[in-house]
C-alpha cells in the first residue's frame, strides 16, 4: 500500500505546500503553515461513484414538466433591516455566512431573528459551539427573548448536527439553523483541528449540502483575522450563497450589517443597528442619526459649525445623509499630519493636492483630521465635493452654508464629475429639510429637477466652491476670522 503523505496547508489562504516553511509563498503570512492529513473523501460527505448517470435537464422557463417555475417564498425574520440586507428575506435552501468583529454583535442580531420567527410559529434551531445552552439563555434573558420558543444546543461535531436535523419530519423542520461559529465545527475522521483550512472547508460544505437537501436556510457565523478578512480558506466565500459583514467602531452605538454578496438582492446594501443593553434595535432613519443635530450645521448655541459639511451618499440602494468633518491646523512638523476616520486616506491626499494646485490653498503646511460623523465608513468617490467642502470651511474658520449639502466627485484637473444616483439623494435631503444642493452638472448639460422646496447649485470646477467662503481668511490662515471676531467683541 502506498505511503500517505502529509500535506501542509497555510491557515490563511489555503495554499498547500510540499514541506513546512515559516512563511507561505502565495499570501505572505509568517507561522500559518500546519500539518494536516489527506481529506478522505467519505469525511467531506462526498461518496465516489464508478459510474455517472445522465442529469436531467431544465430550462430557464420551466422546471422541464412545461409548468411555469416559481420564485422560492421568502421568509421574513421580523427585522427589517437584516431582511433588506439579505434582499427581501431569507431564502429556502440558502446559506448565508455572517462576520464580524469579536463583540460586534452577531451572535444578539441572529438570536433575535430566531427568536422573531419563533414568535410567528416557525421552528427554528441555534447551535452554539462557544458557548452552553446555559449562557444562550443567559443572553435571552438579558434582551428580552427568553418568552420566544427558540430550540438551543451546544456542539461542534457536524455528523451530530446532521443527525438531528434529519430526524425531523418535513413538517417539523426547521426554517432557519444558526452556526455559531463555523470556525468551531469538526467533521468526524478528518484528521485536522477545528478551524483548520481543511475542517472548515468540508464543515460548511455539508452543512451546504443539508441546507440545499431540506431546503433549510443556514446561517453560519464566521470569525475574522485582525486584518478584517474572514478567517479560514477564501473559497468558504465562494461556496455560500450569500456573505454579510458587521461594521461597526466600539465608541460607537451604531453597528453596520453590509452585504458583500448576495446571489437573491443587491449587493452593498446596508442595514443600520444601535447597540444597547436589550440587544440590537433597529434604525428606521438613519440619515437623522447620523447628521446628529439635525441639519448637521448648527452647534450647542445654535451657530454656525466651521469644518462640516454634509453628505448624500447611497449606500447599496438606500440613499444616506452624513456629515463630514474636517480640522486644518498649522503644523510644527516638516511632514504634516493626515489623519482619516471613515474615508481612504489616499483619496484625501488627493483632494489636498488638487485644491493647492488647482484652488490656490496652502494646505500642504497643515495638519489635517478627516472624520466621517457616527462611526458609517464612506467608500464613494461622491463625497470629494463634502470633503472638500469640510477642508477649505476649517481652513477659512467660517461655516458651510446653512441647510446645503455637498455631493460629486473632483477630477485631477479640479472638474466636477456627476455621480449616480442624483435623484435618490436629493430626495432625502429634501425629506430632512435642507434647501440648497451643490453638485455637479448632469451629463450633456442636462438641467436637473429638483425637489419642491430645495435649490440647486451647479459647479463645473472645483475653484468655484471658493466663493462661498471668505477667500480673504483663506489666504491669510486659518483662524483670522476668528481672531478677528474676538478683537471686534474685546473693543466692544
Amino acid at each position: 500500500m502506498a505511503r500517505v503523505q502529509p500535506r501542509f496547508i497555510c491557515q490563511a489562504c489555503g495554499a498547500e505546500h510540499r514541506k513546512w516553511t515559516g512563511r507561505c509563498d502565495a499570501c505572505g503570512a509568517w507561522n500559518s503553515i500546519s500539518e494536516e492529513s489527506p481529506t478522505a473523501p467519505l469525511a467531506a460527505g462526498v461518496r465516489t461513484r464508478a459510474k455517472g448517470h445522465a442529469l436531467a435537464l431544465e430550462g430557464l422557463k420551466d422546471s422541464g414538466s412545461g409548468a411555469p417555475t416559481k420564485a422560492p417564498e421568502r421568509r421574513l425574520t421580523g427585522i427589517n433591516e437584516l431582511d433588506r440586507v439579505l434582499g427581501g428575506g431569507l431564502v429556502p435552501a440558502s446559506a448565508v455566512l455572517v462576520a464580524g468583529d469579536p463583540g460586534i454583535g452577531k451572535s444578539t442580531i441572529l438570536l433575535q431573528a430566531c427568536a422573531a420567527l419563533a414568535a410567528k410559529g416557525e421552528r427554528t434551531l441555534y447551535i452554539s459551539g462557544e458557548e452552553a445552552t446555559d449562557q444562550l439563555r443567559m443572553r435571552a434573558t438579558r434582551t428580552g427573548l427568553d418568552g420566544t420558543d427558540v430550540k438551543l444546543a451546544a456542539a461542534t461535531s457536524i455528523a451530530d448536527i446532521v443527525a438531528t436535523v434529519e430526524s425531523f419530519d418535513a413538517r417539523e423542520a426547521p426554517v432557519l439553523i444558526v452556526i455559531d461559529s463555523i470556525q468551531t465545527m469538526h467533521v468526524d475522521g478528518l484528521d485536522a483541528a477545528p478551524g483548520t483550512v481543511s475542517q472548515v472547508r468540508a464543515a460548511a460544505q455539508v452543512l451546504i449540502g443539508l441546507a440545499k437537501r431540506r431546503r433549510i436556510a443556514v446561517i453560519m457565523v464566521g470569525h475574522v483575522t485582525k486584518e478584517g478578512q474572514i478567517a479560514g480558506p477564501r473559497v468558504l466565500e465562494h461556496m455560500v450563497d450569500t456573505v454579510l459583514y458587521f461594521e461597526g467602531e466600539r465608541g460607537h452605538q451604531f453597528r453596520i450589517l453590509r452585504a458583500v454578496k448576495n446571489r437573491f438582492g443587491a449587493t452593498d446594501e446596508i442595514g443600520v443597528f444601535e447597540m444597547s443593553d436589550k440587544g440590537l434595535g433597529e434604525v428606521a432613519n438613519p440619515s437623522a442619526m447620523f447628521l446628529g443635530r439635525g441639519g448637521g450645521d448648527d452647534d450647542a448655541t445654535g451657530g454656525p459649525v466651521p469644518g462640516a459639511a454634509v453628505f448624500a451618499g447611497i449606500e447599496g440602494t438606500r440613499p444616506m445623509l452624513v456629515e463630514i468633518q474636517a480640522l486644518v491646523a498649522p503644523s510644527t512638523l516638516a511632514a504634516p499630519r493626515r489623519a482619516v476616520v471613515g474615508w481612504d486616506a489616499a483619496r484625501l491626499a488627493m483632494i489636498i493636492a488638487v485644491l493647492d494646485a488647482r484652488c490656490g490653498l496652502a494646505l500642504s503646511g497643515h495638519d489635517v483630521y478627516l472624520s466621517v460623523a457616527g462611526g458609517l465608513r464612506v467608500s464613494e468617490p461622491a463625497a470629494d465635493l463634502a470633503v472638500a467642502a469640510a477642508l477649505v470651511s476649517s481652513l477659512a474658520d467660517q461655516a458651510a452654508p446653512a441647510g446645503t449639502l455637498f455631493f460629486g466627485e473632483i477630477g485631477l484637473s479640479g472638474e466636477l464629475r456627476p455621480v449616480g444616483g442624483r435623484e435618490g439623494r436629493l430626495k432625502e435631503a429634501a425629506k430632512l429639510g435642507f434647501e440648497a444642493a451643490i453638485i455637479p452638472p448632469e451629463v450633456g448639460g442636462r438641467k436637473s429637477r429638483a425637489p419642491a422646496g430645495m435649490r440647486l447649485i451647479e459647479l463645473r470646477r472645483l475653484a468655484e466652491l471658493l466663493p462661498l467662503f471668505d477667500l480673504d481668511s483663506v489666504r491669510r490662515g486659518p483662524g483670522t476670522a476668528r481672531r478677528a471676531r474676538r478683537t471686534e467683541e474685546t473693543e466692544g
